[in-house]
């Protein structure tokens, strides 16, 4: 054993001699272009451990700067999708007040135009169930509103007032089925009363066999009533069915969209009512 162990180490020490004499030797001899043999080995050497390094270090540094760069675009893409939400919901916003001026806009010059006395209300709230129709505007009693007060808006009659209470008041459309109107049609004068069904439709009753209804015709409030204003749109004869000289059905389309209503206009008090009241 001691023998092998020293044949190994000798071994390597002649090993050692070798090497250690082709280093000398090389760095004694030169290269055709002058450069001792050594010293552009261990040149060479150094230089491809340097270029696999730059390698390497050009990599991991285009990684990193792709990754910090890709987060940077997607923080970026984040802040521009933020900004554009809050720009969608400011143009809707704007919208809204758009609509709102015209719809107020609209009601005052459906108040200066119609000589009565009214007072502007927003829908706050609209019936839960289609048995009856209704809404709730913001205007009640302290704002002198009563019952049976005519309800109107820009595009034709709404209804009236049936349960005010202090700070609003609900109001019966006139599509509701207990709801009613005095009602003349404008072309021919022929009178009748345009009753609520419940659903979207009026039909129009009472009119005199004589009478000359057809589809197309506009319906107007006529007053006699005693609660709406004379002259106020109620909507379009949509269909007229008769039976020999009398008349079996006459729909009436309403001239209004009740599922849209935003702000009315609470007829407090009529012009004849105030001539009198100066009489």
């Amino acid at each position: 054993m001691a023998l092998l162990d020293t044949r190994k180490g000798a071994g390597y020490l002649f090993f050692a001699v070798v090497v250690g004499h082709i280093v000398l030797i090389s760095a004694q001899i030169n290269s055709r272009k002058g450069v001792p043999v050594l010293e552009a080995v261990i040149f060479g050497a150094f230089a491809e451990v340097q270029r696999v390094v730059s390698v390497g270090v050009s990599s991991v540094t285009s990684l990193w700067g792709g990754y910090v760069g890709l987060r940077q675009v997607n923080q970026e893409n984040e802040q521009l999708k933020r900004e554009l939400a809050d720009a969608q919901i400011e143009l809707q916003r704007l919208r809204a007040l758009v609509d709102r001026s015209r719809g107020l806009e609209q009601l005052l010059e459906l108040r200066d135009q119609s000589k009565l006395t009214t007072k502007a209300a927003e829908v706050i709230a609209a019936g839960a169930t289609p048995d009856f129709r209704t809404v709730t505007i913001d205007k009640g009693t302290r704002d002198g509103i009563q019952t049976d007060m005519p309800v109107i808006a820009p595009g034709g009659v709404v209804g009236r007032i049936v349960v005010p209470s202090l700070r609003a008041s609900k109001v019966q459309l006139l599509i509701d089925r207990n709801a009613a109107a005095g009602a003349v049609v404008e072309r021919s004068r022929a009178q009748g009363v345009a009753i609520g069904g419940g659903d979207e439709r009026l039909r129009m009753e009472y009119v005199s066999e004589l009478a000359d209804v057809m589809v197309g015709d506009m319906v107007m409030t006529s007053g006699i009533d005693g609660i709406f204003p004379k002259g106020f749109v109620i909507g379009t004869v949509e269909e007229v069915e008769k039976s020999g000289n009398a008349y079996k059905r006459i729909v009436v389309k309403p001239a209004l969209d009740f599922r849209s209503l935003e702000a009315v206009l609470v007829v407090t008090r009529r012009e004849a009512d105030a001539e009198r009241s100066r009489e």
